[in-house]
């Protein structure tokens, strides 16, 4: 049997949560407990993907991101801080892929930038040097110069030993 959505709390518990929806944590996927009237049934997924790539999930009115919902309903309280996939993936929201973080601890793992050609973040090609591969890290605002290098793989290895140096907390995401 399904009931209507009900009268609004103050603020959104993990209690309010479980009566209004259910969370698969292998999958990240929300779904309705509740019929929503014509915007959804008990039963549908909950959710729009907004322009930013995340799961958006209104309740009461508010929109929450999915991932710092499935926060609160795995743990109990609101995250401390950001909430970090720990793929990248935005649309992940299994349970085992996210976690607290810093906005530091967040952004330490950020993929590669579009204009990156190497592949790998903080180490670039410059063809027109004696050692064109530069290896660089980013840490507590700044950039660390980590060096110049013949090969791209010596770079790269310069790098992660930098990562493991600055970003002590990180898990190794390859």
């Amino acid at each position: 049997m399904t009931t209507k959505l009900e009268s609004p709390p103050a603020i959104v518990t993990q209690d309010v949560l479980r009566r209004l929806l259910r969370y698969e944590p292998e999958t990240g996927h929300f779904y309705w407990l509740v019929d929503r009237g014509r915007r959804a049934k008990a039963g549908d997924r909950a959710g729009t993907v907004n322009r930013k790539g995340r799961r958006m999930i209104e309740i009461y009115g508010r929109s929450y991101v999915a991932a710092r919902l499935a926060w609160l309903y795995m743990h109990g309280e609101w995250p401390e801080h950001q909430i970090d996939h720990r793929d990248r993936d935005r649309l992940n929201d299994a349970a085992s892929n996210l976690r607290s973080a810093t906005g530091k601890q967040n952004c330490e793992n950020r993929g590669t930038r579009a204009d990156n050609r190497s592949g790998v973040p903080g180490v670039h090609h410059r063809p027109e040097y004696t050692r064109p591969w530069l290896a660089k890290i980013g840490h507590e605002g700044r950039q660390i110069h980590i060096g110049t290098f013949a090969t791209k793989d010596e770079a790269v290895a310069a790098r992660r030993a930098a990562e493991r140096r600055y970003f002590t907390h990180k898990e190794v995401i390859t």
